[in-house]
């Protein structure tokens, strides 16, 4: 199969094992026919490669191997500069796991998690349009994207931008996103290529993996990217069994091009390249984002240390996909944005990945008589800071300047019309007041001196300071009592910089950075005024003063807004009380939970951060008709969870989410999400729980639990998860039956019907699980995804419905190769990897 082939889903179905209903759409017209026509395409493509490398200099080669600034950046994450003379243009990359990451605004997407929990290769692959059209329009040739790293620690920082810890169910979302990328004329790129699954020391640890856990857990969504044609994947930064990534022939070579047949070119995670010659040698093409390394491999041909035919072969790689896409010799015209186009598929996306994780007494959907309330009270009490100042997207490369956001509180006062009587209390306070004038002391002297009475620092609004400002404060801040302090750096139009432009030391030690890309401390929400907010908790002792240092430096064109402000121990508790008070006198209450992934930090605990399980604790207590709303990357904790009737996970859910939140608490449509990760019970039970294996030890992490991973944990080791993979409750009911499964194409065709036996129309996602043989030919999970189904059905309608089980998903890895695991296995059908409903043993062979 030509790797510049449009895949059909059906295509895609059987390679992944990813299920597909009867009536599948046809493949599009002319689609066998232009199959057919590809590797004619492909060889001319290279004909006219191979003509324009001998025209390149050697200089030129070596220019098209690394990045370098753009005089003209767009705010994108990198730059090659191109060959003009030979109409080889300049290439832009850009972030994007939820939408293109540049200057400009656009589609903020829902998290990737969010799109795993859609089930729905259909809707990765319009997730993935949507960035194509649009990355195209903003000038972008490259997209750094899909993220296509397995969840393996439940707390790892960029759990939010992956597709969930199944390599099946990720397999069938990568295809789809890279098909969706690509077919708008954009470059993907598959990445971290592999074994990168946390943020924790993620430039140098040693990730020890087994051949078979790599093959079988890490790999397959890889594998799937390349299969449906991605033109770039991204080495990692970590090591993999003791050498670098970008430096990992057995990686890059062995596995990628020998065996993968991949034609396009490798790049590496940015800063991520360790050495020239050998890194290219072992099948790296390009370094990222400058030449620290590749900048001397002109030098090494020179001297004849390295041949100058390795050379020639990276940038082949390079010209051949750059030549597929369109982009030598003039280029293609590109799009126009198309906001309202992004925006639909995005509000899509976050109504069907969606998960009604509980619903006690069926709270959820919220009735009229809710929203009305008591003469003597409220309707609807909604708490929470997410309410009121959306939570989009998680931090660093996938964060979005978005087109729009809404808040869940105004969605939902606009939604329940008039009559309703919607009120909202912050409950957790992550805003503040500005430090008062009292509190500081100005240090004048920048040697000793006398502190200096001090006016309040607030340049915001009218006050701000003049754009381009390069401005300090140095001076001490006492307490009035002692007590724990979330000190709060906020601020607006300083100049972009990695680690943040607008910063608050106390004590000598950095506390807040407001705007740094990667592992700072800044804020997903907002302030009510719309800055960025930065900072953190530190502890003061009453009278006694305390150092403290803001520096800020602006950008130009635009006002610097700088303000110090802080939570106190009194208002917390003023915050909680307020809360409870509100959710006391309201007929129902809505609790908005959150934290904030994001790259280059994992968090510190599954644990819900700034007190929130202390608020919901508070607020059921109060009010016992109590929903949660979560805005979360991936699993938390839930100390609370018998005292709340219901919880529905939103995710990030991008700038729709909103609207898509409202709609599905008000009953305008039907949760039909699925869990693509286990929520743990507890934070031992999860697989990483020992430190050997999760942060590591002595730089190494060991993944000790081996093909073990998520719920397959659970199930070998018989321990009851808080909500399983695969989870996800509706609004209706469905009912299982007339399992029926028989050999077909080296496979299995699984046939079941499904029944929605309630009143309402909605979605389930009909999966099936297949067991080992007795015994199995090496050790293996109780059950594993072989296939699903997404199925949309009106109150009482039943379908019948098969899914194909791939010859792949009977088979393991063992002695270097894939082999059936042959004999008698049970197929399982059911509504989550914990709730199967039917079950029939079947011999393969």
């Amino acid at each position: 199969m030509a790797l510049t082939r449009s895949l059909t889903r059906r295509d895609v179905a059987r390679l992944l094992g990813v299920a597909v209903a009867v009536a599948a759409a046809p493949a599009p017209v002319g689609a066998a026919a232009a199959a057919a026509r590809a590797p004619a395409r492909g060889r001319a493509r290279r004909a006219d490669v191979d003509a324009l490398l001998g025209q390149l200099t050697l200089e030129e080669k070596i220019s098209l191997l690394h990045g370098a600034r753009d005089p003209a950046s767009r705010g994108q994450a990198g730059y090659l500069p191109g060959v003009p003379r030979l109409g080889i243009p300049e290439v832009r990359l850009a972030d994007g796991p939820a939408g293109v990451r540049v200057t400009a605004r656009a589609t903020a997407l829902p998290a990737p998690v969010a799109l795993a929990a859609t089930f729905a290769p259909d809707l990765a692959r319009r997730f993935g349009a949507v960035i194509g059209r649009e990355g195209r329009a903003l000038g972008m040739d490259v997209l750094l994207s899909p993220m296509t790293n397995i969840v393996r620690v439940p707390q790892a920082g960029r759990n939010f931008e992956t597709l969930g810890e199944d390599p099946l169910l990720a397999a069938a979302m990568v295809a789809g996103e890279v098909r969706g990328i690509q077919g708008e004329g954009l470059i993907a790129t598959a990445k971290h290529y592999a074994a990168n699954n946390f943020e924790h020391a993620r430039q140098s640890v040693d990730a020890r993996v087994d051949e078979r856990t790599l093959r079988e857990i890490y790999l397959p969504a890889f594998e799937a990217a390349v299969t449906a044609g991605v033109g770039v994947v991204m080495a990692a930064y970590n090591r993999v069994n003791g050498v670098y990534a970008a430096e990992n022939a057995h990686l890059l070579t062995g596995i990628l091009r020998d065996e993968w047949r991949f034609a396009g070119w490798v790049m590496s995670d940015w800063s991520a390249t360790h050495s020239g010659v050998p890194a290219v040698t072992a099948g790296l093409d390009m370094e990222m984002p400058s030449g620290a390394n590749f900048a001397g491999l002109a030098a090494a041909v020179t001297s004849g240390k390295l041949a100058g035919s390795v050379v020639d072969t990276a940038v082949r790689r390079v010209l051949v996909q750059l030549a597929r896409f369109g982009l030598l010799g003039g280029g293609r015209p590109r799009p126009s944005l198309d906001p309202e186009a992004g925006a639909g598929t995005a509000r899509e996306i976050a109504l069907a990945g969606a998960v009604l994780l509980r619903n006690e007494g069926d709270l959820l959907p919220l009735t009229r008589a809710d929203l009305a309330g008591r003469a003597d009270g409220t309707g609807l009490a909604v708490i929470g800071p997410t309410a009121a100042h959306p939570l989009v997207g998680g931090g660093g490369s996938a964060r979005v300047l978005p087109a729009r956001a809404e808040s869940p509180l105004d969605a939902l006062r606009r939604q329940a019309g008039p009559g309703s009587r919607v009120s909202w209390a912050t409950g957790v306070d992550l805003e503040g007041v500005p430090v008062p004038a009292s509190a500081l002391s100005l240090r004048r002297a920048p040697k000793g001196g006398t502190p200096q009475p001090a006016a309040q620092v607030d340049h915001t609004g009218a006050n701000a300071l003049p754009a381009g400002t390069s401005w300090t404060w140095t001076g001490t801040l006492t307490a009035p009592e002692t007590g724990d302090y979330d000190l709060r750096i906020q601020g607006a139009g300083g100049v972009p910089a990695f680690n943040g432009s607008i910063s608050l030391t106390v004590g000598g030690v950095r506390t807040g950075s407001v705007g740094a890309l990667i592992g700072g401390n800044s804020s997903l929400i907002a302030t009510s005024g719309g800055l960025t907010n930065a900072g953190g908790v530190v502890h003061l002792e009453s009278g006694r003063p305390t150092p403290i240092a803001i520096a800020a430096t602006g950008a130009p064109g635009t006002p610097l807004q700088v303000r110090l402000a802080w939570i106190t121990p009194r208002r917390r508790q003023e915050a909680l009380r307020e809360a409870v008070a509100l959710a006391a006198g309201a007929r129902a209450a809505l609790v908005f939970a959150f934290n904030e992934g994001t790259e280059g930090a994992d968090r510190a605990s599954l644990a819900l951060p700034k007190g929130q399980d202390a608020v919901i604790e508070a607020v059921a207590a109060a009010n016992a008709r109590t929903a949660v709303v979560l805005n979360t990357g991936d699993p938390v904790l839930m100390p609370w969870l018998e005292r709340v009737p219901s919880i529905l996970q939103m995710w990030y859910p991008g700038q729709e989410g909103a609207d898509a939140t409202a709609t599905l608490l008000l009953g305008g449509a039907s949760p039909g999400g699925k869990l693509p990760v286990t929520f743990p019970r507890r934070a031992e039970d999860a697989p990483t729980a020992p430190a050997e294996r999760y942060p590591g030890e002595g730089g190494v992490a060991v993944y000790g639990e081996g093909v073990f991973v998520g719920y397959r944990h659970y199930d070998a080791n018989d321990v009851e998860p808080l909500f399983p993979f695969g989870h996800g409750l509706s609004y209706t009911r469905f009912d299982y039956g007339g399992l029926s499964v028989r050999a077909a194409s080296g496979g299995l065709s699984v046939s079941f019907t499904v029944t929605n036996t309630g009143r309402r129309e909605g979605t389930e996602v009909a999966q099936v699980y297949l067991g080992p043989p007795s015994p199995p030919p090496v050790p293996m999970p109780p059950r594993a995804l072989a296939g699903f189904a997404r199925v949309r059905l009106r109150p009482g309608e039943r379908r019948r419905v098969t899914v194909t089980v791939s010859r792949r998903a009977l088979q393991c890895w063992s002695d270097g190769r894939w082999v059936l695991a042959g004999g008698r296995r049970t197929v399982h059908v059911g509504s989550s990897s914990r709730d199967l409903r039917l079950r029939q043993e079947v011999a393969v062979r």
